[in-house]
């Protein structure tokens, strides 16, 4: 999710003359593949594989707009990023269920980033288990299990760096990204870009806005990351995450002890917590193992409707009843280059700690500081065995016009508040934060806090922003069904 101080202001100048005001050749739509979202229409856009030599080897970036139907409400475009990194985007303007007012005001721009996707592609030629583990490696229950991801890392970081895209994994960057990002600008005819990015979509926004400060127009960072992005430390902290999130689990299946059988206060049910993973750490119950659970789990605490899954996955798995029936997420046409296209940017991006000592250790001290899930996000990835980031981190400043707004839900599990405190101040002057009393990771969602949401939709349509960074009152909301 979050480096480089001294050069940082080269690095920013540098990358501000990297890519023309203008583009050579101009976007042309026209129908998407079968199964995407109806409305859509696509394009690819062919840009320079290395910015510092633009004009040798082109790779391609795959794109889709949802256009406005109300040209004379139209201001622009605006680029939306669902995170990851390693997402796809080229759904996103759909997906996102964006208030009608906001589709009339822009073309909704998608795109799969370097290297995702239906983008030009990376491979490390993994197995369907490595895939698995690649981003995502076991709980681990001591230091024999560090070791043990650790074999799993460097293989799968070999790989990665000797396959036949290895050429391309110094380049697949969030800096990059962002150049791609005022390369799709130009194409489209813009003089100026409006964004709106998610969880790791929030550190790329913050890159492009330090770039090309005066090329953005309203850029909206929901759900933070810090601004050194996506590193060891921002993955460390989804163990805080879930740490503040989880009693608001908590209070909600406490709430119906005959239903969920999980204990009729929010301690008994932390208590059914630690009861049930070390049940799983030790056997499988009907296919749970510990760590897929606490994946699950992580997700289930992402958003306010799932909390019911997650009340009943537990409450099965307890009980040994049937499991009840998984929802189904969005279809993401993504070609499985998520777990590529995730290393490449977050290796890539950031120095890792090289010993596994190192791990081992951040895995004992999360264990006591996050015990509900402190251990997983400190284990070892396949980072460690990467070769040392090609270029210089860019470093978030606050040049340029005020124009930034940052939404940001009080107990996020994936993106804490510490982090977004933290890139608000970089951002310094330039940004304004609006933090909302409710849990979750995502908070711009037609479902949740009206006061949130109005901020956002508010600056979209008329550039307002509160006058000052501001607080929205937690609201109630009917209970999932």
């Amino acid at each position: 999710m979050r480096r480089v101080l001294s050069v940082g202001v080269a690095v920013i100048l540098l990358g501000a003359s990297l890519v023309p005001a203008t583009a050579q050749a101009a976007v042309q739509w026209g129908a998407c593949p079968a199964n995407y979202p109806a409305g859509l229409e696509c394009s690819t856009l062919m840009v320079p594989l290395d910015y510092r030599r633009p004009d040798e080897r082109q790779i391609e970036i795959a794109l889709t707009r949802l256009p406005s139907k109300a040209p004379a409400k139209r201001r622009g475009v605006l680029l939306v990023n669902p995170g990851g990194p390693g997402l796809p985007g080229a759904a996103v303007p759909v997906v996102l269920e964006l208030p009608q007012s906001v589709r009339d005001s822009y073309d909704v721009i998608g795109f799969d980033p370097r290297g995702v996707g239906r983008s030009t592609p990376l491979t490390c030629n993994l197995t369907e288990a490595q895939s698995a583990v690649a981003a995502a490696p076991p709980y681990p229950l001591n230091s024999a299990d560090v070791a043990k991801a650790a074999e799993i890392a460097k293989t799968v970081a070999r790989q990665c760096t000797t396959s036949e895209t290895a050429e391309l994994l110094p380049h697949i960057t969030t800096a990059n990204t962002a150049r791609d990002m005022d390369r799709i600008r130009a194409a489209l005819g813009e003089p100026k870009l409006s964004y709106y990015g998610d969880s790791y979509g929030t550190y790329l926004g913050a890159v492009y806005t330090t770039l090309f400060p005066y090329r953005s127009d309203r850029i909206v960072l929901d759900s933070a990351l810090p601004p050194e992005g996506y590193d060891v430390d921002a993955l460390r902290d989804q163990g805080l995450g879930f740490q503040e999130r989880f009693p608001d689990f908590a209070r909600f299946a406490a709430a119906d002890p005959q239903r969920y059988g999980l204990g009729a206060t929010p301690a008994a049910v932390t208590v059914k917590w630690f009861q049930l993973t070390k049940r799983l750490d030790q056997a499988p119950i009907q296919g749970y193992d510990g760590t897929l659970f606490r994946t699950i789990a992580a997700f289930y605490l992402r958003a306010e409707f799932y909390l019911k899954d997650l009340a009943e996955l537990m409450h099965a798995l307890d009980t040994s009843r049937p499991l009840p029936t998984a929802r189904k997420a969005a279809a993401v046409d993504d070609r499985g280059s998520f777990p590529v296209g995730h290393l490449a940017v977050i290796c890539g991006d950031s120095r890792w700690p090289t010993s596994v000592r190192t791990y081992q250790t951040n895995v004992a001290i999360d264990r006591i500081r996050y015990p509900l899930y402190g251990a997983w996000s400190a284990n070892i990835r396949p980072c460690a065995y990467w070769p040392a980031p090609a270029t210089a981190k860019t470093r978030i400043t606050d040049r340029g016009p005020s124009s930034v707004l940052i939404l940001q839900n009080e107990r996020d599990p994936a993106t804490p508040l510490r982090g977004a405190k933290r890139l608000r101040n970089a951002l310094g002057a330039k940004a304004r934060m609006v933090v909302v009393d409710q849990g979750g990771h995502g908070a711009y969602n037609p479902a949740m806090n009206a006061c949130g949401n109005a901020a956002v939709t508010t600056f979209l349509l008329t550039g307002h922003r509160p006058p000052r960074d501001t607080f929205c009152p937690a609201e109630s909301v009917a209970p999932p069904a």
